[in-house]
């Protein structure tokens, strides 16, 4: 047929049927990992079945994204045909990080119980390192997590699921499934070996670069656990305290003043738990949220701090945008845009501040559009197509933006 486009190139229309894979490209991805994989052996083996198992999760997400079931359902038995068969692997059975992967693809498939008896089968088999494994400690993070999410209310939730889990983290004996309850005394002993984990985490300085890496991936689960763990048992309050410690810990000081005085800074060299850490934050505070009542100005500040450090990240421009798209205000995120778009070469505050505007315009149009027998404008139309003109103009005129083939695609998008 020619030429064909390789792999996923979205369409800008996000309807039922543009999304997705074309056929030659899928069957080109499908084959380099199948060649790959019969060249790789042991770690580097584990590595790329992760990646490949990966890719089939996002495949999943994107067919639960247009509520596709037909689609899901087939997408779903291929992927978990692929997983098993990964686990099959002599060198991959004991592969916490490909259970890990393998349970979260069944929870998002909707097979909660299913998902659950793999989370249990993976941590009664991972041993006792409790905290001071990363890949047991990683794995309890996701499935606590998932646990709370399913929660609609925070009465009741010390006896959780989730709780149970962070407590047998804790613990560091072999694991016990879940039986309905959990101790108060196991609460209380849990709460005190975190305390003393996280402040030997923080005051600990790494030997070599190497131990640097896995120290700071380490400390963001610890944090990560320990902030759900105080948030099911004592607040919100508690978790944030602890997310607001390990930050302090993690800022990143002058760089001159570490050249000046020669001094190490151990674990506060790596950005990335910085900004693993924020998110975790981030992301707490609005599940928060939308199981209760709570003021929205500690996200916001939370998100601007992140967003002017950090103008890459991707999640959290989506939080911004969600929570800048219930206000009728839009000057003082337009004025944040502007800010972080003159200080970074990044192109994600120019796509970002984009589709903010297209959403607000959105909204405007189905207002101004409202089937009654006058048209009533609640929020008047104040340019809006000119000002997204204008950003697309200043957009694709800065250096990283000429050469974005997505952002010219939605410029003559929109313009169409």
């Amino acid at each position: 047929s020619g030429f064909n486009s390789i792999g996923h190139m979205d369409t800008m229309r996000r309807g039922r049927h543009h999304i997705g894979h074309y056929k030659d490209g899928e069957e080109f991805i499908q084959n380099v990992f199948h060649v790959l994989y019969l060249l790789f052996s042991g770690k580097e083996k584990s590595n790329l079945s992760i990646c490949w198992l990966q890719y089939e999760i996002f495949k999943v997400v994107q067919c639960l994204q247009t509520k596709n079931k037909k689609k899901l359902k087939a997408q779903g038995k291929k992927s978990k045909k692929l997983a098993k068969n990964l686990l099959k692997a002599p060198d991959n059975r004991n592969d916490l990080s490909l259970w890990k992967l393998y349970a979260y693809l069944e929870w998002l498939l909707g097979n909660i119980d299913d998902a659950r008896k793999v989370f249990d089968t993976a941590l009664c088999t991972a041993g006792t390192g409790g905290l001071k494994s990363p890949q047991l400690c990683s794995l309890s993070l996701l499935y606590a997590q998932l646990e709370v999410e399913l929660l609609e209310s925070l009465e009741g939730a010390v006896t959780s699921r989730a709780v149970h889990i962070l407590t047998k983290l804790a613990e560091s004996g072999p694991y016990v499934s879940y039986n309905g309850q959990v101790l108060s005394v196991n609460v209380l002993k849990a709460r005190k070996t975190y305390e003393h984990a996280l402040q030997d985490y923080l005051n600990k300085t790494p030997v070599s670069d190497r131990d640097q890496v896995g120290d700071s991936n380490q400390l963001v689960n610890l944090v990560g656990c320990y902030a759900v763990f105080q948030y099911l048992t004592v607040g919100i309050d508690a978790a944030v305290l602890i997310y607001a410690q390990a930050l302090e810990k993690l800022e990143v000081p002058d760089p001159q003043k570490c050249e000046n005085t020669g001094a190490n800074f151990g674990i506060q060299n790596f950005p990335t738990a910085l900004e693993a850490v924020t998110l975790l934050h981030t992301n707490l505070l609005r599940f928060h949220m939308k199981i209760r009542v709570y003021p929205l100005n500690p996200l916001r500040e939370a998100l601007t701090e992140a967003l002017k450090r950090y103008p890459g990240n991707q999640p959290l421009w989506r939080s911004y945008i969600h929570i800048q798209r219930k206000s009728h205000s839009a000057s003082k995120a337009r004025r944040f845009f502007d800010g972080v778009t003159r200080s970074t070469s990044s192109l994600e505050p120019w796509l970002f501040a984009i589709q903010a505007e297209q959403m607000r315009k959105k909204l405007t149009e189905h207002v101004q559009r409202a089937d009654v027998s006058e048209i009533h404008s609640t929020i008047p139309e104040t340019g809006l197509t000119n000002r997204i003109i204008a950003l697309f103009e200043h957009a694709v005129q800065s250096e990283n933006g000429t050469h974005c083939p997505l952002l010219w695609r939605m410029y003559l998008n929109f313009l169409v």
